[in-house]
């Protein structure tokens, strides 16, 4: 049985600049779907996965985000003092007393990789999930990292998320070189970033999910910089399975790119009508629109 996965790095550092100006003063974490900002969303996920460490790796412009997770005394006693005890409770219980929320400064903006190594002092020698709050994952059951979570407890090594795109969308994503280990799992050979159609060795791509071993953190301290001239988690994930296996794991649910605003919309539309209060309502709506 490999060592128990209890922590997860969120990187929410980014400007959000594809999002001006809703993201000049606010974080693009914060961005809400229907009635829960996105980081909210990542965290759930994690926290439904088993894990109690969250640790936020953030910027000077990110307060918002540790002020959404900490307690709120001033609107709690207003609540409380007018009887609004389900609005209470709702704010008490983003996250649980068992599960612990941890902050990390990253100073400069260089680059995925970059943000992970920052929670290096803090994750230690443990095995850890990477969440990219910009993909959202709508559960087809269980959550995706649930998922992910059970493939790296029977097989003990790093997971990468992995979805279908169509062929015409490979360069626009990681892609995976692999075989079929299992089903909707893969031994991942290589990973090549952004291949044109022709040359791609798959159309299975990687997305916001990562279940990453310690050993990964050795390989981005190297501090090698790639595209862009940041420190890419990609590259260091092709160093680290020419010394360990790395697996992909095409996961059930369905995902949102909220980093996109057509993404974002779409995600809010399907979550608006999937939610218990909204939904009816929401659904009457859309039907007299003349589309």
């Amino acid at each position: 049985m490999p060592q128990p996965l209890t922590k997860a790095v969120f990187p929410v550092a980014g400007m959000g600049t594809r999002f001006l100006p809703a993201t000049k003063a606010n974080p693009k974490e914060m961005l809400t779907v229907v009635d829960k900002p996105l980081i909210q969303y990542a965290a759930e996920e994690a926290i439904s996965a088993g894990i109690t460490e969250l640790i936020f790796v953030i910027g000077r412009t990110k307060r918002a985000i540790p002020d959404h997770f900490d307690k709120a005394y001033e609107l709690e006693v207003e609540l409380e003092q007018k009887g609004k005890t389900e609005m209470l409770e709702m704010v008490r219980s983003i996250i649980p007393s068992n599960v612990n929320c941890i902050y990390v400064r990253q100073a400069d903006a260089l680059g995925l990789g970059h943000a992970v190594n920052c929670a290096r002092p803090i994750v230690g020698d443990d095995p850890f999930a990477v969440i990219l709050a910009d993909d959202l994952i709508m559960p087809n059951g269980k959550t995706c990292l649930q998922e992910m979570v059970e493939v790296y407890n029977y097989h003990g090594c790093s997971v990468l998320g992995g979805e279908r795109v169509p062929m015409e969308d490979t360069k626009k994503y990681g892609v995976v070189d692999g075989e079929e280990a299992g089903d909707r799992l893969f031994n991942v050979n290589g990973v090549v970033e952004k291949p044109d159609p022709k040359d791609a060795p798959s159309n299975l791509s990687i997305v916001g999910r990562y279940i990453l071993t310690p050993h990964i953190f050795d390989l981005l301290n190297k501090n090698k910089k790639g595209a862009g001239g940041e420190i890419q988690l990609t590259d260091a994930i092709a160093e680290l399975l020419q010394q360990e296996r790395v697996l992909a794991y095409e996961f059930s649910g369905k995902r949102h790119d909220c980093g996109d605003k057509l993404g974002y919309l779409k995600a809010n539309v399907e979550y608006a009508l999937e939610h218990g209060e909204l939904g009816e309502g929401f659904r009457d709506y859309l039907k007299t629109l003349e589309l």
